[in-house]
């Protein structure tokens, strides 16, 4: 791919909860917003720079329960640093204060309040002019475990949970993106992704959000063998395979995506602290990761034409789980910024 083309579109984002997921309790400290903020702005590779950051929204970076004091100040914080907010995950697990999409009313309850908090510092931010696109993030907050209990039961629970959610994003003006993953019940295969957004049935507030290191686990059928797209077990010196599985993969979800993660994935699962085992991010220059960052990239950015989708106003890069020494070294952040540059050259526009 020609990485000299020098596209404009979409804007490039960094993911700031890789300094907060897999941490604290159990595992390595927290990295704080601030000093995820600095490693983002110091990056820059031939005059070219990350133009924002997502954000978690759950302490420690960004409280929830935030006053409009406190977003101001978090508004003047980011832009201090010359860049805008963009998607924004709303902590909707039991343990940030939300509870399962599936479960008890409370549970539900609790999951659409958590929306709700998110969606209005979401408005916040737009009307301070620190966030002027991106999405709510969200997932059913469930295991695949407690799901398979009974299925079609749990799948109408979460779409339910989901619609109520949607109402939320609407009074606020925001659209949700759901994304999938091996561990989340009901999202766990992109066969159930499908099923579960066209049983939600709000296309316009609720869409998908596309990880590439998660969606690479669809095609192995981690935790749903029946929905397995390729061969078992998988010869991985076969790219012709890897890429018709991805092109079966990317049509089904693609039409529903409305926000996309850059990463790299060596096809196995990790977790740590109190993330339960999902796909294990890598750096973009890992030798053992299966993705060709830029190559696939297009299946999720080009339509069956072959043409930029220009769905997304911007992409992040997600790289969760990194050791804090790693997270820490200003050459990880040139790497994967250079990354982003790559698929934008290839797949953006002007």
């Amino acid at each position: 791919m020609n990485t000299l083309t020098g596209n404009k579109e979409p804007a490039l984002h960094n993911a700031m909860w890789p300094g907060v997921v897999g941490k604290g309790s159990g595992s390595e400290p927290f990295i704080g917003l601030d000093a995820m903020l600095q490693l983002t702005a110091a990056a820059e590779v031939g005059g070219v720079k990350f133009d924002g950051v997502d954000l978690f929204l759950s302490v420690p970076h960004v409280d929830i329960d935030s006053n409009d004091d406190d977003l101001k100040r978090l508004s003047d914080q980011v832009a201090s640093f010359g860049l805008v907010i963009g998607s924004l995950v709303a902590p909707v697990w039991g343990v940030t204060g939300g509870g399962s999409a599936m479960g008890s009313e409370d549970e539900r309850k609790r999951f659409v309040e958590q929306v709700r908090k998110a969606c209005r510092i979401g408005r916040r931010l737009r009307d301070l002019g620190i966030r002027r696109y991106g999405i709510i993030r969200i997932d059913s907050a469930a295991s695949p475990a407690e799901w398979m209990k009974d299925p079609a039961a749990n799948t109408d629970r979460i779409a339910s949970t989901f619609r109520e959610a949607c109402n939320v994003a609407e009074d606020y003006g925001e659209r949700l993106a759901a994304e999938g993953e091996i561990c989340w019940g009901g999202m766990h295969s992109w066969r159930r992704v499908v099923e579960l957004l066209e049983l939600v049935d709000r296309p316009r507030t609720l869409g998908f959000q596309a990880d590439m290191a998660h969606t690479l686990l669809f095609t192995l059928g981690y935790n749903a063998p029946e929905d397995r797209l390729l061969p078992e077990p998988f010869d991985w010196s076969r790219p012709d395979q890897f890429q018709a599985a991805l092109g079966k993969l990317t049509s089904a979800l693609r039409p529903l995506t409305v926000d996309f993660h850059v990463a790299q994935n060596d096809a196995t699962v990790k977790g740590s602290g109190s993330h339960d085992k999902t796909g294990h991010h890598c750096l973009p220059t890992d030798p053992n990761g299966k993705l060709d960052i830029v190559r696939d990239a297009g299946f999720w950015l080009r339509n069956e034409q072959g043409e930029p989708t220009r769905a997304f106003q911007h992409i992040c890069w997600d790289g969760c789980m990194f050791p804090n020494a790693v997270m820490m070294d200003p050459k990880t952040w040139h790497d994967v910024l250079a990354t982003m540059m790559a698929v934008r050259n290839a797949h953006g526009w002007n």
